[in-house]
């Protein structure tokens, strides 16, 4: 992880100085990493004296930051052009308008501030810092907190250390040059942040239907290229039976990538009648986002996700080409 530069500190806080309010907003389906960066950066902005708004396309699929929904809107608040003028536009944990989702309103013409730490960010049209060494969006916003601010309130720390929890895995996926991550997480701790109560806050909560729909998935998986690649999917069908509350992927992909050869894994989803989702996973060698970068999507080298039109019959066919380039 790259320590953020002075001079992109006094980039920050210049923007936020020359805006009295603010709309903070993180991609469509939202994850712990997205929903704390948002929650982080508007202590930022509150501390600051300044006015806020926190938007999310949602749905806020994962139990683990339910009970967050309510402090997002998925819609804009009217504004004049005069308040559209003094209103800043903060994205975080993304960089593409597209990846918002439909929230009801229009970005466009905003002056903005991205803070994302994708592989495959492009922030070129508009102000940011962009991090791929940063295991998440929350140790960025971590970063200006304590830059700008200060240590961190009990409950700032606490929403920082869960998003970093959940973007690494607690961890597990952090690797030897991670001692900066560690460092940063230790001083959440001592900021009031309890690692054991926040694994239980990320691990507690699954609905019984979420061991029935992962027996389905397991039992669908087929193995390609060596065994080295696992896929599976999930039907219109599964959602229907089992309900929103029956996904859990993380499991799904930790149990394979736990098989002996395994090197990546490749999920997809019916989510309508004409188009899917994709989660992708991989160990050191394989990466994901490239492979997701084809179909318009993106990530992390380790792990990335892509939306697409097409059927589950079609899509992982088209998918499989990508992957026996590199496999």
């Amino acid at each position: 992880m790259i320590i953020i530069s002075e001079e992109q500190i006094g980039e920050f806080k210049s923007f936020i100085d020359s805006h009295s309010s603010f709309l903070i907003v993180g991609h469509k389906e939202p994850d712990g990493d997205c929903v704390s960066s948002c929650i982080g950066m508007a202590a930022i902005v509150e501390h600051f004296g300044k006015e806020y708004q926190m938007l999310s396309a949602g749905p806020f699929k994962r139990p683990e930051i339910r009970n967050k929904a309510e402090l997002f809107s998925d819609t804009m608040p009217f504004m004049t052009q005069f308040e559209r003028d003094e209103t800043g536009l903060i994205i975080v944990d993304c960089s593409e308008l597209l990846r918002l989702g439909d929230i009801d309103g229009d970005f466009k013409g905003f002056d903005t501030f991205i803070v994302d730490h994708h592989k495959t960010a492009d922030a070129s049209w508009a102000k940011s810092i962009i991090d791929s060494s940063a295991p998440a969006a929350c140790c960025l916003v971590q970063q200006l907190y304590e830059k700008l601010i200060g240590k961190p309130t009990p409950e700032v720390a606490k929403t920082l250390f869960f998003g970093l929890s959940t973007d690494t895995g607690y961890f597990r996926f952090l690797k030897e040059d991670s001692a900066e991550v560690f460092r940063a997480a230790a001083r959440l701790v001592d900021a009031g942040a309890n690692p054991r109560k926040i694994y239980d806050e990320m691990t507690s909560g699954k609905s019984f239907s979420t061991r029935k729909l992962l027996g389905v998935m397991l039992s669908r998986v087929e193995r390609y290229y060596n065994n080295k690649l696992c896929v599976t999917y999930e039907t219109m069908e599964d959602t229907k039976k089992y309900g929103l509350e029956g996904r859990d992927s993380d499991a799904l992909y930790s149990l394979l990538l736990a098989v002996d050869g395994v090197e990546a894994v490749l999920f997809v989803r019916q989510e309508t009648e004409h188009s899917c989702t994709a989660g992708f996973r991989s160990r050191d060698s394989v990466d994901v986002s490239a492979i997701a970068a084809k179909f318009g999507g993106g990530g992390h080298k380790n792990a990335a996700g892509l939306s697409m039109e097409g059927k589950i019959e079609n899509v992982i066919p088209m998918i499989l080409k990508e992957f026996a380039k590199v496999m």
